[in-house]
């Protein structure tokens, strides 16, 4: 394998470069083109799609879909057969013959099957509200996907465009310097601008084929919507109907069925017993048969019922406390957005009037270093800034949409 080396001399490091670098293979080009019929919807549905949470969603309709089975079933429990027999052989051996044979057959508790009906329908809304919520969330991967790869293009043009000039600037002194005007210094000046922007350009390219590949492990797709921008939501504040709260909510709402639920059920299902009995007493060959007729009631004890009522409002206190935690995020979330919305323009505004001033800048210092009114360094320094001005220009226009599309997902309005 090749690796480097460092020497010491005289108290310096050397980098022993006569060993080739490690050199991989990337298999893939992350290359996404724009596509003016994909929506973002469309986008966010392929991303649903694609994503594993459905397995875990497949799973909770299926829970759902049980409970209601549970709830309409005819007994709250399985039944069960009975058998019993008794025999004299190994005591007195006087024949005495006994045979039972029956059923258990619970019975349900007075309000038992209201209330699992109602843990039934909890469960079935919980699942739909979950989706939403998923939905929801999901929508804010997606945007920040998006937004993210626009950012780290407009990122890339912006090195680009500091590459083209500082191989402009290059050729510029490489000719004033073959006809003596200007010093070697500023060629050697030149060169090492350009190789920083090529560096630059190299990683800035780097970070865009990043953000379309954790774009295509999102959405499974090739292509990126040509307009995302979307328009600014009308809603205010935050609204009961958010797809998160709502989702939280039904889980409240599940949790407090569930309390309910298991104060009833804090004590076992009595049971019915229905059987036929077969009796031969001892020295008598005839049979005695009969139909029997039980009933078991169970009593009520903690040791059952405390820790199913400890467990329920544990889980009803949890799911309370994770609703107000959520709204409190949500509530600051949205502030948050609204916040720099504002901001965002503002700094949109002062960057807009930046780039006049350093674009015109610009034009006169080159202007005066052709007419060899100045040196390179300035040159270089008003060069510097007026791409400084330009990536906070161009940044600040991205960072406007991205930040509608962030007000949006704080008060719950999907693409």
């Amino acid at each position: 394998m090749s690796c480097l080396f460092l020497h010491a001399h005289a108290g310096t490091f050397e980098l022993d470069t006569k060993e080739e670098l490690p050199v991989i293979q990337v298999d893939h080009d992350d290359v996404l083109e724009g596509n003016a019929t994909l929506s973002l919807r469309e986008v966010l549905e392929s991303a649903y799609n694609r994503n594993p949470e459905q397995k875990l969603l497949q799973a909770l309709d299926i829970e759902a879909q049980a409970s209601y089975t549970r709830a309409r079933s005819m007994l709250p429990a399985a039944p069960a057969i009975a058998l019993r027999m008794v025999n004299d052989s190994f005591s007195s051996g006087r024949g005495e013959r006994e045979w039972e044979a029956g059923v258990d057959l619970p019975i349900w508790l007075p309000g038992q099957r209201a209330a699992r009906q109602a843990v039934a329908n909890s469960s079935h809304d919980g699942v739909a509200a979950s989706r939403e919520g998923f939905m929801m969330q999901l929508a804010g991967l997606v945007r920040d996907t998006i937004w993210d790869i626009a950012m780290q293009e407009n990122a890339l043009k912006l090195a680009q465009y500091r590459l083209d000039n500082a191989r402009a600037i290059q050729q510029d002194v490489e000719a004033r310097f073959r006809a003596g005007e200007l010093p070697r210094t500023d060629t050697m000046l030149a060169e090492d601008e350009t190789l920083k922007s090529e560096a630059a350009r190299v990683r800035a390219d780097a970070e865009v084929k990043h953000a379309r590949h954790r774009y295509t492990l999102l959405t499974g797709l090739e292509t990126l919507p040509a307009r995302p921008t979307e328009n600014l939501a009308s809603i205010q504040e935050l609204q009961d109907h958010h797809p998160l709260l709502k989702a939280a909510r039904t889980k409240l709402a599940l949790a407090e069925d569930e309390v309910h639920l298991a104060n009833i059920e804090k004590r076992e299902n009595p049971q019915v017993n229905l059987g036929t009995r077969t009796i031969r007493g001892g020295f008598d060959t005839q049979f005695n048969g009969a139909l029997s007729l039980s009933v078991r009631i169970p009593l009520d004890a903690e040791v059952r019922s405390a820790p199913m009522l400890a467990a329920a409002n544990s889980n009803f206190a949890r799911a309370a406390a994770d609703l107000e935690r959520l709204r409190l995020t949500m509530e600051t979330m949205l502030h948050e957005s609204m916040h720099n919305l504002e901001v965002t323009r503002d700094e949109l505004e002062i960057a807009t009037r930046q780039r006049e001033i350093a674009r015109e800048n610009l034009r006169l210092a080159r202007k005066a270093f052709q007419l060899g009114e100045s040196d390179l360094v300035g040159l270089m320094r008003v060069q510097a800034l007026a791409t400084d001005a330009e990536r906070a220009f161009q940044s600040r226009q991205i960072q406007m949409k991205w930040d509608i599309a962030k007000f949006n997902q704080a008060v719950g309005v999907l693409p």
